[in-house]
């Protein structure tokens, strides 16, 4: 049982069971369809309101406390989404597989942040998106939620170099107020990325 397992066996949704912001706000703007994937997904929220969008969902977590509740929000909202244990240490990314990809908060320690970024790249159908929301180096001193070491931040030139050759069709560094359940609470610092692959 990790930590994620234990924090998420609490019967509070402890980011909430709303959907990110800015996931929404990219969803009014860009006609997803089609395959979309989840990762580090956590209490399912944001997995949901994509399946909500009528969106073949799938989310990906390494608690399975964290995929109970997703399934259990599912439920609740009335629709499906397919959940899957995954530790990301051992994933073998399937190329040009997915229509879209999420990943909102998803933290890990610097080598495996560039793995699974490269993953991504690999792992998203041509004319495809990634989607994402994380806190940057500078998050710590505000005190508002995420990873308290350096080593779990993104730095703004890991997007631009992995996704070099992508259009970008957002890309924002900066403060945000994000108040979402009990540990994401107030101004935050963020970087804000989406890319759409290269139709060859």
């Amino acid at each position: 049982m990790n930590q994620w397992d234990i924090r998420f066996r609490d019967e509070d949704y402890v980011y909430g069971t709303e959907p990110n912001v800015f996931v929404t706000e990219v969803a009014k703007k860009i006609q997803f369809s089609g395959n979309t994937l989840a990762i580090a997904e956590g209490e399912g929220r944001n997995a949901v309101f994509l399946a909500e969008q009528g969106l073949n969902v799938t989310a990906w977590d390494y608690a399975e406390s964290g995929l109970e509740k997703t399934s259990k929000l599912a439920e609740i909202k009335g629709v499906k989404v397919k959940t899957e244990l995954i530790d990301l240490n051992d994933i073998n990314w399937e190329m040009d597989k997915w229509d879209q990809l999420v990943c909102i908060f998803g933290h890990f320690p610097t080598a495996l942040r560039h793995q699974t970024l490269n993953g991504v790249k690999k792992a998203i159908k041509p004319g495809g998106y990634y989607v994402t929301e994380v806190y940057s180096i500078h998050q710590i001193p505000y005190g508002s939620g995420g990873p308290k070491e350096e080593d779990f931040l993104y730095k703004p030139e890991e997007f631009l170099h992995v996704f070099s050759d992508w259009r970008i069709i957002h890309f924002f560094m900066g403060e945000v107020g994000r108040y979402e359940g009990k540990l994401h609470n107030g101004l935050s610092h963020v970087i804000q990325f989406v890319g759409q692959k290269p139709i060859l």
